[in-house]
């Protein structure tokens, strides 16, 4: 994986990006490196994006570049299962609920991260992906985040790990 990161694209394996946690504490989240660095773009990424290497769409579309966040969950950032961590100009966009839901530590997997798995292929339609981000699709995610944590418990986490390696 390392390897041909370095040897598709200049620059580093790992891509850091600092996101909102627990009772909002900022932390670093950290995935395999899948975007040029010469391009600079919307935080919110269609399918059709430019800046996605050739490895990295492969590394996307079956959540490889994900693994790196095992150092998330062992570091204590994170968990495997929980809402998804969000940027802060969006958790911003929706402080309120996102209290409730950075009550616990944000996930790896949840069911927002099963039900818009394709979600790259869904920014396609739009024009304009931040802003539909935040009125189209950030709404429905809250949901879910909510319908997670008032369904809480091992049972439901051990389901959602199996669908989430199933929908892998």
């Amino acid at each position: 994986m390392a390897v041909g990161i370095k040897l598709t694209s200049k620059g580093p394996i790992f891509f850091a990006q600092i996101r909102v946690g627990k009772n909002f504490k900022p932390f670093k989240i950290y995935k395999f490196r899948t975007m040029r660095l010469d391009n600079i773009g919307p935080s919110v990424t269609k399918g059709d994006d430019p800046r996605i290497t050739k490895l990295g769409r492969v590394l996307r579309k079956s959540k490889i570049d994900e693994l790196p966040q095992l150092l998330n969950v062992i570091k204590g950032d994170m968990s495997l299962v929980g809402p998804r961590p969000e940027v802060e100009k969006f958790v911003t966009t929706q402080k309120d609920a996102y209290a409730k839901i950075l009550s616990i530590r944000p996930g790896i997997t949840d069911n927002a991260a099963i039900v818009y798995r394709d979600e790259e292929k869904i920014m396609e339609t739009f024009e304009d992906t931040e802003k539909a981000y935040v009125e189209k699709i950030l709404p429905l995610k809250i949901e879910l985040y909510k319908d997670y944590l008032d369904t809480i418990s091992f049972k439901t986490d051990i389901k959602l790990i199996l669908q989430t390696l199933k929908v892998i």
